[in-house]
């Protein structure tokens, strides 16, 4: 009698164990789905820009779309690595103060690969039109769009918007 009711205690213990922690795993992962819904959101910028006569840039925003997510890494900005011709877009709050910079080298003169019998050669192309994006964590304090032009005087103000 004793070893029938081991033998039957023993599994709704170890069936009841294991709800408990599969009720838990799915408390875990609705709690950190909410978080992740509620505090990580990217937020994508959608670029136009067009060259007149004389060469001068010309950027509009053609959209910007905030999806659900998480960056994995941001790309770091530095300013030594800044070549002529790259663009620098900055994010700021309301008080000024900068949220988040990124790089974006020159769009209109983009490297491309070209695979030849020799090897591998890299060429410059020159374009009047092109587009880029950009993407960043999004925060509710961010009030303006900037973006500067690098040359060789220092950088040139081509581009603000209030989102």
């Amino acid at each position: 009698m004793k070893n029938v009711f081991n033998v039957l205690i023993v599994p709704v213990f170890l069936f009841c164990s294991f709800q408990k922690e599969n009720g838990l795993d799915q408390k875990r992962q609705s709690l950190s789905e909410a978080m992740t819904r509620k505090g990580d959101r990217i937020i994508y910028l959608f670029f136009k820009a067009d060259k007149d006569q004389s060469g001068n840039a010309k950027i509009t925003l053609q959209s910007s779309k905030i999806t659900d997510g998480r960056l994995k890494n941001m790309p770091s900005f530095e300013r030594n690595g800044v070549d002529k011709g790259d663009l620098i877009i900055t994010l700021t709050e309301s008080g000024g103060k900068e949220v988040a910079k990124q790089l974006v080298k020159d769009p209109f003169n983009p490297e491309l690969e070209v695979y030849e019998k020799e090897g591998i050669s890299r060429h410059k192309a020159s374009l009047q039109s092109t587009e880029f994006s950009a993407r960043f964590s999004y925060s509710e304090n961010v009030q303006t769009i900037k973006v500067e032009k690098a040359t060789d005087d220092g950088v040139q103000l081509l581009f603000t918007q209030k989102l």
